[in-house]
């Protein structure tokens, strides 16, 4: 409808991609809902002229609370929802034990899954709307010692794509974002689930275990930035290169606005030059000249 101000809900606001997504979209114009799950974190999203909801995907009543709430402020006109709240689990597969690769699952595509259909039917009854998930490249392909972030991707990008096929003809358009390194706070999360649910003394992986922590743990003490704002972001990245040079959030955010706001968005956008190589790797290679690649950058 001419005059009604488009509105997106973006969960994972906190920091990160979620949080320079809800800064660039409010930039543009949209109304912006952004979730997150830290009492603090709301407050400081509030301050800075943000509309907020908590949401844990983990917790089956927040997920139906979250989209009540949405669709009541926004008189059930949800034009767009961007899955991206999320946390990677590390861990070698079998040192994984079933609780936690099912809390991996709960905040990573069941809670995703919980909210997107609680939404979609005020889409179809407004006659179109946006579905963006943020993937990720280990969407496409597996790493070691990420088994149940893998997993959880491989399985949000066959549902996604099943929901894109099953939704096709009645407006609501099906994307999903496969970003790979970006600059975040994901590694300082992962570390922490990684010392929380893996017994590493124990693991026959101990020795892997303790090269990764020697190698992160530093970059982490160091500090971290606060998050930043699109203007930032872009100001941060700048045009430099380099084979461990992360791009910066606001790369997530152009293929968003893509994704949101053309009348032909894509499937599927792939950000950063990792993922557009391991998705060609992932067509072109043999299984093992593939397993040998991903095992040397794992």
């Amino acid at each position: 409808m001419t005059g009604v101000q488009r509105s997106i809900l973006i969960t994972g606001c906190s920091s990160g991609i979620g949080y320079t997504c809800a800064h660039g979209m409010a930039e543009r114009g949209w109304r912006v809902i952004a979730s997150a799950r830290n009492q603090d974190d709301l407050d400081r999203l509030q301050q800075e002229g943000l509309e907020t909801v908590y949401l844990d995907y983990a917790e089956p009543d927040a997920v139906a609370a979250c989209a009540d709430n949405v669709l009541e402020r926004t008189g059930g006109r949800v034009h767009a929802l961007f899955n991206n709240g999320a946390y990677g689990q590390p861990g070698a597969v079998e040192d994984l034990t079933p609780d936690v690769l099912r809390a991996q699952f709960e905040a990573n595509l069941f809670g995703w899954h919980d909210l997107t259909c609680r939404i979609i039917p005020s889409m179809r009854s407004n006659g179109g709307g946006r579905i963006v998930q943020c993937s990720s490249v280990l969407g496409l392909v597996a790493m070691k010692w990420r088994g149940a972030y893998n997993a959880s991707k491989f399985a949000l990008e066959a549902l996604s794509d099943t929901m894109r096929l099953e939704l096709a003809g009645t407006g609501i358009h099906v994307c999903q974002i496969e970003p790979g390194p970006i600059r975040s706070r994901f590694r300082e999360h992962a570390i922490a689930h990684l010392k929380r649910s893996v017994d590493m003394e124990n693991s026959p992986h101990r020795d892997e275990y303790n090269r990764q922590l020697a190698k992160e743990e530093p970059k982490i003490a160091a500090g971290s930035r606060p998050p930043e704002k699109p203007a930032e972001a872009r100001a941060r990245t700048g045009k430099r290169i380099g084979p461990s040079y992360r791009l910066g959030p606001e790369a997530v955010l152009d293929k968003l606005i893509h994704a949101t706001e053309s009348a032909r968005p894509k499937p599927h956008y792939y950000v950063t030059a990792p993922t557009f190589v391991m998705a060609a790797a992932r067509r072109l290679l043999p299984a093992r000249a593939l397993d040998a690649l991903v095992s040397k950058v794992s």
